[in-house]
């Protein structure tokens, strides 16, 4: 077997092109040149680049960074615009926050900016617990339905979203469900018992052998205070109605039992103190909406 003599020729002879020095297995690499068009544009960017960083802030230092000859910052910017879109939104922002609310409901004007508007305050301030879609999540109510609570009128949504429910408002909405097992008020066959009772009055199939006569008198005797006779609550405590199919926690035997074991009593904050009363007037408006006729 015969080798090939190495050519020294910087020159490739199939190609023409000049190699770079760099050899494999007898492969001589071509120093083949950049097309100029994409020399051009790499010198122009690193141009760019410099230039950037002359003008915009750009490089950190120990403890800031260079502010640019500019002077310009994102986060001026953005308060900028904020303060622009403020603005421009005050005339509906303060006709809303001086009409009433059944103002703003026959304003067509004042209740799609109202709608928009406390959209938007939903899905910043509502939505983490009760939804994008105010579709609500267990002991979260769902506030696409008719089955209100504290009661779903325009003005008892406005009081729910000023004062909160068992929030340190002095004026909250309060009324607890007692831990009729923990504290000793009920013993176990009790609650088994009024829990079958309970579920059964929404139409929930109950065992064979649930003692629904004692299940009726405990109920009688402890829950109808609240609950109503009949089991259909009463909004002014938040009292849920029974009767119907739609359960905060749950309708299952278990979550039942547990509920009048320890007590029911959910926290909602008083978004008073933290949004302005226009904010207030459009998220009841918006909620409104959301359950249909509110009442």
């Amino acid at each position: 077997m015969s080798i090939a003599p190495h050519d020294p020729s910087p020159i490739d002879a199939h190609t023409g092109t000049a190699t770079t020095g760099h050899e494999w297995d007898g492969i001589r690499e071509l120093n083949t040149p950049l097309p100029r068009w994409w020399l051009y544009m790499l010198y122009a960017s690193i141009v760019w680049a410099f230039g950037y960083m002359i003008v915009y802030p750009a490089v950190p230092l120990v403890s800031s960074y260079t502010k640019g000859l500019f002077g310009w910052s994102a986060r001026r910017a953005v308060a900028e615009e904020l303060a622009a879109l403020t603005a421009q939104r005050a005339p509906m922002v303060n006709a809303l926050a001086a009409a009433s609310l059944t103002e703003i409901e026959k304003d067509p004007k004042l209740l799609s900016f109202a709608r928009a508007q406390g959209k938007a305050a939903f899905g910043d301030n509502c939505a983490p617990c009760h939804g994008a879609g105010g579709g609500g999540a267990k002991a979260f109510p769902n506030l696409n339905d008719d089955d209100w609570l504290w009661a779903g009128t325009l003005e008892d949504i406005s009081a729910t979203l000023t004062h909160g429910i068992r929030s340190a408002d002095p004026q909250a909405r309060v009324g607890n469900m007692p831990a009729f097992g923990a504290d000793g008020l009920l013993k176990p066959a009790e609650v088994s018992a009024v829990a079958d009772y309970a579920r059964s009055l929404s139409g929930l199939a109950v065992d064979a052998k649930a003692d629904l006569k004692t299940g009726a008198k405990v109920f009688e005797e402890n829950c109808a205070a609240c609950h109503g006779p009949e089991g259909k609550g009463i909004q002014e405590i938040g009292a849920p109605n029974l009767t119907d199919q739609i359960w905060l926690y749950g309708s299952d035997k278990a979550t039942v039992v547990e509920g009048i074991n320890k007590g029911r009593g959910g926290v909602m904050p008083n978004w008073g103190g933290r949004l302005d009363a226009g904010t207030i007037k459009a998220l009841a408006v918006y909620v409104h909406t959301l359950g249909g006729s509110g009442g």
